[in-house]
């Protein structure tokens, strides 16, 4: 279902461009019209992701201010983060699993987050391979569906990992809303299974910008949703587990410490986008650090 609505988007892109084209070949030769309105496509493109840097901003502490050369490299990174994983990786996606030959510490599980599929994870899953670690992802449907729906497809992606790669237990990262995901799995089948749950960008309080969204896991990751709250209330003994990994200048996630979780290990970095989360140096660094450092 996804992949469906990304196709629709490129098809109204497509669309939008040879309508522009058309418009414009009346004025310049047809080749230039359609490289002038492809970049009208892509400014288009470029004005949504600078208007949602602009709804979750919030003031900043001191150590975390960046120098307008580091918000133009926050900003640009973010956009190919966006339009790649948009337009490319979670549109050519299929289901993944890795069995490493001689694997290296424990299996790893990728959830992806709110509108998106396993096609997010195609940067870091080439890092675990390369560093010998099993891993697989798993595509939560329906798209707009309950996050307490996701948990239980996720308990059937856990025991299938458990099973292909004979581990009893396996790390989880997940992005986003994948987070919450992990969290209500966690509520509702215990932790013997997990070593780790490492988040990234992760609303654990919610997010303003989710009044925009649709579907009943727009509605759970709202400010003050009192689905988050009860979430809040259940798993307390068990964030010991979770290692949350989020940065100062998330562009979808606002207030961006709402993604602190009391009781987890905290780390805010700044200068990184919410989709650039996934294919980031640092993040994939420090996700890396966790994943093996855990035995």
């Amino acid at each position: 279902m996804v992949k469906r609505l990304l196709l629709l988007v490129m098809a109204l892109q497509v669309t939008a461009a040879c309508a522009i084209a058309w418009l414009l070949s009346r004025l310049v030769p047809a080749d230039v019209a359609l490289l002038l309105a492809v970049i009208v496509v892509l400014l288009v493109r470029m004005a949504i992701a600078a208007n949602n840097f602009r709804m979750a901003a919030r003031p900043l502490p001191q150590e975390a201010r960046l120098d307008w050369r580091q918000r133009l490299q926050l900003f640009f990174h973010e956009y190919v983060s966006t339009m790649a994983a948009t337009s490319w990786h979670m549109l050519r996606h299929r289901p993944r699993l890795h069995l490493a030959s001689a694997p290296r510490g424990l299996p790893v599980l990728l959830v992806h987050g709110y509108g998106a599929n396993g096609g997010f994870w195609v940067h870091l899953a080439a890092q675990l391979e390369a560093q010998g670690f099993s891993h697989a992802t798993v595509d939560l449907e329906p798209v707009f569906g309950d996050i307490d729906g996701y948990a239980a497809q996720l308990e059937q992606a856990v025991q299938a990992l458990c099973a292909a790669s004979g581990s009893e237990r396996i790390i989880i990262v997940a992005h986003s809303m994948g987070g919450l995901v992990a969290r209500a799995w966690l509520r509702r089948f215990g932790a013997s299974r997990a070593a780790r749950i490492i988040t990234l960008g992760t609303p654990h309080h919610g997010t303003d910008l989710a009044q925009m969204g649709v579907g009943d896991n727009a509605r759970q990751m709202r400010r003050n949703a009192a689905w988050l709250a009860q979430l809040d209330a259940d798993d307390r003994k068990l964030r010991g587990l979770i290692t949350s990994i989020y940065s100062y200048h998330d562009n979808i996630i606002a207030p961006q410490d709402s993604c602190h979780l009391p009781g987890a290990r905290n780390i805010a970095l700044p200068g990184v986008g919410h989709v650039a989360m996934g294919r980031h140096p640092e993040i994939t660094k420090r996700i890396l650090a966790e994943i093996i450092g855990i035995t």
